[in-house]
């Protein structure tokens, strides 16, 4: 039996379905739970509800849920214990990447991160794949199941933001993925999608990571400061990396009651992961791979040594400026 076959006849033994994206998703996260849904509702699932944490707070991840008209429940309101089957996509560890109990048993998970497994009845998580969206294109493709303009335009963008326009080492099998879904594809919304504006929160906090950059050798540290816009990280990140001779990026910010970490690197020595796990793993929740990772400390760890927020970064921007060196080898 295949694995699509398998993925249908767990679903089969559902009437409802609740798919989990992990916090602030992306177009990789969001398409892969539009296809999942898809899925579902081709093997006799009566109810489906795509639910998701955080907040989504980059520009065209917001176009792409208006544009695609992807109906979402922030989890918040969602009791997902009320669902005879639960499912996790592009994410597969319970607590880590989601505001879901550690204690949570998700059914499904469909991924392509490295993580430790979870036991679920379902689980295809395929670390060598670059999208997780590249794995449901070949489950519809086996199930047969119909793909709409809209599915095909939401997995189209997905594959191309999740491997930055295929620069950022997609693997062959993200080029099959999107020449078997550009046929049914929409490329004027893509096009609109690709235009969406910034909003300032965004530009302010890219603006003070330029401005904050710590340079030793090809790597460099950044402060996004204190900002509302979490995917203001990933971007400073991906912008940095454009600069000459950088070949390794660490942008963080205080987002709510946690910093966050985006890493970035194009340099083949460095799994960038696994120097966030090495550098902050006592810390708080990180991890990703080769080319780029992120994390989560509570700000806790850190509340106690300043009273406002500017003492706060200071304090905090020399801890994880070294630590971030230290995991590199980087010597002063």
């Amino acid at each position: 039996m295949s694995r699509a076959a398998e993925l249908a006849s767990v679903l089969e033994t559902a009437e409802t379905l609740a798919i989990v994206c992990h916090d602030n998703p992306d177009p990789d996260c969001l398409a892969s739970a539009l296809a999942l849904e898809a899925i579902a509702t081709e093997n006799d699932v009566e109810s489906v509800t795509i639910a998701y944490g955080g907040e989504i707070s980059h520009q065209q991840n917001r176009a792409f849920v208006n544009m695609l008209d992807i109906d979402l429940e922030h989890l918040e309101e969602t009791e997902v214990a009320g669902y005879d089957s639960l499912a996790f996509v592009d994410h597969s560890q319970p607590g880590a990447t989601t505001q879901l109990s550690d204690r949570i048993e998700p059914d499904i998970v469909v991924d392509h991160h490295p993580g430790d497994t979870v036991d679920a009845r379902f689980e295809d998580i395929r670390t060598r794949y670059g999208a997780t969206a590249t794995l449901f294109v070949e489950y519809i493709a086996d199930l047969e199941v119909e793909l709409t303009t809209r599915l095909a335009s939401a997995l189209l963008f997905a594959l191309h933001r999740e491997r930055l326009d295929f620069v950022r080492d997609p693997t062959r099998r993200e080029y099959e993925a999107a020449l078997a879904v550009y046929p049914d594809a929409d490329l004027e919304t893509l096009e609109q999608l690709y235009g969406s504006a910034f909003s300032p929160g965004t530009l302010d906090a890219i603006g003070r990571a330029i401005a904050s950059r710590t340079r030793r050798g090809s790597s460099l540290v950044a402060s996004a400061g204190k900002t509302g816009e979490t995917d203001a990280l990933p971007q400073a990140a991906d912008y940095l990396l454009n600069l000459e001779g950088v070949d390794t990026v660490l942008v963080y910010g205080i987002v709510g009651d946690a910093i966050r970490l985006s890493g970035r690197s194009i340099d083949p020595r460095i799994h960038i992961g696994e120097a966030l796990e090495e550098g902050f793993g006592e810390l708080g929740a990180v991890g990703g791979h080769h080319d780029m990772a992120g994390g989560r400390i509570e700000l806790g760890l850190f509340a106690d040594e300043a009273d406002d927020v500017t003492e706060l970064l200071a304090f905090v921007d020399g801890r994880l400026t070294r630590r971030f060196f230290e995991a590199l080898n980087l010597d002063d």
